[in-house]
C-alpha cells in the first residue's frame, strides 16, 4: 500500500513504499493538492492567557473564602476550568503542527478538534458544579461581603477581557481558538455579573443575590458551550464543516468546462482550520487533465476555502454515481 502525502518543507512528493520513506521532487501536486499555509500561531496568546488566569484563580479563591462569596468561588472554579481548557487547546495547536509520517500521513491535524471537544466538556462540568452549589446556597444562605466581591470581580473583567482579545482574531476560522475565546469572553461577562451581585448586596443586603447570580453564571456558560460542543462532535465524526454545502460544491465542479459528471464526492474537516475533499470527475478532457485540475482546485480554494483536494479524472461515466 502506498501512503501519499506532501510535507510543507518540500515541493515534491513523499510516500511510504516497501518499508522505506521515499521522496521524488519530480512529482508535483498532480491530482492531489494542498497549500502549505498553516493556521496563525497563538502560542504567545496561550502562554499569556494561562499565566494571567492562574494568578487570578488564586486571587479569587482566597478572597472568595474571605468574603464568603459563592459567586467568587464559582467564578474561580470556572476560571480553573478555563486554565485547563487553554492548556488543552494549546497542546492541540502544537500537535497539529507535527509533520506527516508513515503512520499519520496527515500529521496530527485533528488534535485541535479533540481539544475543542474536551473544552466543551470542561464547560459542562463547570456548569454542573456551579449550579449545584448555588442551589444549595439558595436554601442555606450565608453572609457575603459585597465590597470585596465587587473589587475582585472587577479585576476579573480586565483579565478575562484582555485574554479574550488575544484570541479574537482567530475565532472565526478555527474552532479550537473559538473555544478558547468563548471561555474567556464568557468569563468577562461572568465577572461583570458578579460585580452587579456585589453591588446589589451592598445596597440591599439581600444575600440570595449571590447564589442567584451564580445560577445566571452557569446559564451563560451553558449557552456559550452548546454550539462549541455540537460543532466539535460534528467535526470529530468527519461531518461536512460548517458553511460548506456539498451540493453547491458538486454544482461548481460540474459547471467547469468539459465536466460531464461528479461522483464519490466527500468533504470533511482535516483540522479546525483545514478542509479536505476527494472526488471523481468524468470528463472528455481526461487525456490532458492538468488545466481542468487547476481550474477545479482554484474553485475549491476560492469559493469554499478547501485547500486539500484529491481529484480522480475519468473518461467513462460510471453506471452508478453519487455525490456523497
Amino acid at each position: 500500500m502506498i501512503y501519499h502525502y506532501k510535507p510543507a518543507s518540500t515541493n515534491g512528493a513523499v510516500w511510504w513504499l516497501g518499508g522505506m520513506l521515499r521522496y521524488d521532487p519530480r512529482m508535483s501536486a498532480g491530482h492531489h493538492h494542498h497549500h502549505a499555509h498553516g493556521p496563525k500561531d497563538f502560542g504567545r496568546a496561550f502562554a499569556i492567557g494561562i499565566a494571567l488566569n492562574v494568578g487570578f484563580v488564586a486571587i479569587e479563591t482566597v478572597y472568595g473564602f474571605l468574603a464568603n462569596s459563592m459567586a467568587l468561588l464559582a467564578d474561580a472554579g470556572h476560571n480553573l476550568s478555563d486554565v485547563l481548557g487553554l492548556v488543552v487547546a494549546w497542546a492541540g495547536a502544537v500537535m497539529a503542527k507535527r509533520a506527516p509520517s508513515p503512520r499519520f500521513t496527515y500529521g496530527l491535524k485533528k488534535a485541535p478538534i479533540l481539544a475543542a471537544l474536551a473544552n466543551s466538556l470542561f464547560l459542562l462540568i463547570a456548569v454542573g458544579a456551579i449550579g449545584s452549589e448555588a442551589i444549595r446556597r439558595l436554601f442555606h444562605p450565608s453572609v457575603t461581603e459585597g465590597g470585596t466581591v465587587m473589587a475582585v470581580a472587577a479585576a476579573g473583567i480586565a483579565i478575562n477581557g484582555l485574554t479574550a482579545l488575544l484570541f479574537a482574531g482567530g475565532r472565526e476560522h478555527d474552532l479550537n481558538i473559538r473555544g478558547a475565546y468563548l471561555h474567556m469572553a464568557a468569563d468577562a461577562a461572568v465577572s461583570a455579573a458578579v460585580v452587579v451581585a456585589g453591588l446589589v448586596i451592598v445596597w440591599t443586603n439581600q444575600q440570595w443575590v449571590d447564589p442567584a447570580m451564580s445560577l445566571l453564571v452557569a446559564a451563560v456558560i451553558l449557552w456559550s458551550s452548546v454550539d462549541l460542543l455540537k460543532e466539535s462532535v460534528w467535526m470529530s465524526l468527519a461531518g461536512v464543516p460548517k458553511g460548506i454545502d456539498v451540493d453547491q460544491v458538486a454544482a461548481e465542479l460540474a459547471a467547469l468546462d468539459g465536466v460531464e459528471a461528479i461522483h464519490d464526492l466527500h468533504v470533511w474537516p482535516l483540522s479546525t482550520t483545514e478542509t479536505a475533499l476527494t472526488a471523481h470527475i468524468v470528463t472528455d478532457r481526461a487525456g490532458s487533465p492538468d488545466e481542468l485540475l487547476a481550474e477545479a482546485r482554484a474553485v475549491l480554494h476560492d469559493r469554499f476555502r478547501i485547500e486539500h483536494s484529491t481529484i480522480q479524472v475519468e473518461r467513462d461515466h460510471p453506471a452508478d454515481h453519487r455525490t456523497c
